[in-house]
């Protein structure tokens, strides 16, 4: 029995199980409205075309960028088990849709860019960010002040609500990371915090924040550099520093996008929490009602594509019972998150990692 069990793991990457089918939203759009991602369960990302393949590749994508938000890291898709489960992500598909976005190329030629909008299944990202022991930034979210003086060689000037285009990189980098920054209304008194922001007076800067809220301050100077731009950057809570930075580019866009990358490390380290969990290890788990090899290949199907298994051992069989010794990566919890309501098997009611096969 335990050879047909260990056949059974080797077979199942050969099945393809059934996914729920992610529903198209252009037919509920009136006509002129151009869709768009909107919340932190939501995101577009650009597509070669309209092909089952570019969506399902656009779907991952998208996946990842909406665990970005959810969770503050910029590096999730290196924790472990999400690049596993971003394969699933049709799975957690709620609708999409498609846009044209038009621009011009450097010779002036008109270019079109096809963009994935797409909207995700928030209990469902949930349930999966707490199996894998994501963590999570809470809501409502803290809307930091930008501070941010630029001299390109004319003189530094400070960016406030009358140039939103212009801090538009990292305006866009932000809500990119889960987050939104805010800019000064530029009156005279704020206008002359220009020498605190490029002398690093924070502390200057945080007494001219006072009127806004949250007592948070994105302080950030930009300056040509050699061929190209630096940008130095100290984040502020409470008047207390958390993080400084400083970077150096060839496109001052990118310089001052990374302004936003430092607020948001700052901000998770702090106030991001990992969701309670069992620890890692390994678990024994038992199947019931398996009755032929084709119940083993769904059980080892099912365990195969799980992310909270990093490895499975057969370890008994008798009669129509299975036992596997599963390292989880988040203990029996994270295994029962993830089971989901589609899968082959349901837990037996008092029987603690016993399952039946439906």
């Amino acid at each position: 029995m335990l050879r047909l069990l260990s056949a059974a793991l080797c077979l199942c990457g050969l099945l393809v199980l059934a996914m729920p089918v992610a529903r198209a939203q252009a037919g509920l759009r009136t006509e002129g409205d151009v869709a768009a991602a909107q919340g932190l369960y939501s995101a577009e990302v650009p597509v070669n075309s309209q092909t089952a393949d570019a969506r399902e590749a656009g779907f991952a994508r998208a996946l990842a960028r909406v665990l970005e938000k959810l969770s503050g890291d910029a590096g999730i898709v290196t924790r472990p088990g999400v690049a596993q489960e971003l394969r699933n992500a049709k799975a957690y598909v709620d609708s999409y849709d498609f846009r044209q976005d038009q621009g011009v190329s450097a010779s002036g030629a008109p270019t079109f860019r096809t963009v994935l909008v797409v909207r995700f299944l928030p209990e469902v990202v949930d349930s999966m960010a707490a199996a894998l022991g994501l963590p999570v930034w809470p809501q409502p979210r803290p809307k930091p002040v930008l501070w941010l003086a630029i001299d390109d060689g004319s003189g530094a000037r400070l960016l406030s609500t009358g140039q939103v285009n212009a801090a538009r990189s990292v305006l866009d980098r932000a809500q990119e990371r889960g987050f939104r920054l805010g800019l000064p209304a530029g009156d005279a008194a704020e206008q002359a915090a220009v020498g605190a922001i490029w002398r690093g007076d924070s502390a200057a800067v945080a007494r001219t924040s006072a009127r806004y809220s949250p007592p948070m301050q994105l302080i950030g100077k930009l300056y040509r550099s050699g061929a190209g731009w630096t940008a130095d950057w100290t984040f502020v809570d409470s008047g207390r520093v958390l993080a400084t930075r400083s970077v150096s580019d060839s496109d001052a866009r990118r310089a001052m996008a990374s302004g936003a990358d430092l607020a948001a490390e700052a901000l998770v380290q702090r106030y991001a929490k990992v969701p309670p969990s069992e620890p890692a290890g390994t678990y024994r788990v038992a199947f019931t009602g398996l009755h032929s090899a084709d119940d083993y290949l769904r059980v080892s199907a099912m365990l195969q594509k799980m992310p909270v298994v990093r490895r499975i051992a057969p370890a008994r069989a008798d009669g129509d019972r299975a036992e596997f010794d599963l390292d989880l990566l988040t203990g029996m919890a994270g295994f029962d998150r993830m089971l989901g309501a589609d899968a082959p098997v349901v837990a037996v009611e008092g029987l603690q990692a016993e399952y039946r096969i439906r």
